[in-house]
């Protein structure tokens, strides 16, 4: 699905914004859930996005995880923009192996979309307005107002530019989304200075959704 969104993505406008069919997004979610192997050749962007989404959103504990949600406030309101990035190296270093692999590939898809958010309209503000809550919740749950302070910063916090964060968690390659198939994604230039930054599963699960 990843594979499919880097593909049709960059053309899509409104690619993540845009609502999918909810009966297709549920039958796709039951496959995936069964082990089965899935083929996604022909299946709509869209799905695939809402999909994605909803597995982020699924994820015990957030795949930034929720108990280091205190620490990526801090790290969000460092006016220090070295320090900001320091910060949230450390942080993003701290996180499971699994949602480190999650996180460089679902990366790699928002910064090729985001570069051509002049046909999707999705710049990284729109992105992150999109993903972002569905990357870092509260621990525990709180009252409506809280909730709605909370993903504000992780939103504006996420669309920050930290050129670094982004190199750290891209690389200066985007390869191997599905090397098995020959089809090789790279991209040599550097990561935008733009990009989305702060992004508990099983690596099945992971490569499942490559």
């Amino acid at each position: 699905m990843l594979l499919l969104l880097y593909h049709e993505g960059p053309s899509t406008r409104g690619i993540f914004r845009r609502s999918a069919n909810a009966k297709t997004c549920k039958e796709l979610k039951e496959k995936l859930n069964s082990g089965d192997d899935v083929q996604v050749d022909g299946e709509s962007v869209f799905v695939a996005a809402a999909v994605i989404t909803d597995f982020l959103r699924n994820i015990p504990d957030s795949v930034l995880s929720s108990d280091m949600h205190g620490l990526w406030m801090e790290a969000v309101d460092t006016e220090n923009r070295a320090h900001k990035i320091e910060a949230i190296k450390s942080l993003v270093n701290q996180l499971p192996e699994a949602n480190l692999i999650l996180l460089r590939h679902l990366f790699g898809v928002l910064h090729h979309i985001e570069q051509n958010s002049g046909v999707n309209q999705m710049n990284a503000f729109n992105l992150a307005l999109c993903i972002a809550p569905n990357m870092l919740w509260l621990p525990s749950p709180t009252g409506p107002e809280e909730e709605s302070r909370s993903t504000k910063k992780v939103i504006l916090g996420l669309a920050s530019p930290l050129h670094s964060l982004s190199l750290l968690l891209v690389g200066t390659a985007l390869c191997s989304l599905k090397a098995r198939q020959g089809l090789a994604i790279c991209s040599t230039e550097p990561p935008p200075t733009n990009l989305l930054i702060q992004s508990h599963l099983w690596l099945g699960s992971v490569y499942r959704l490559c």
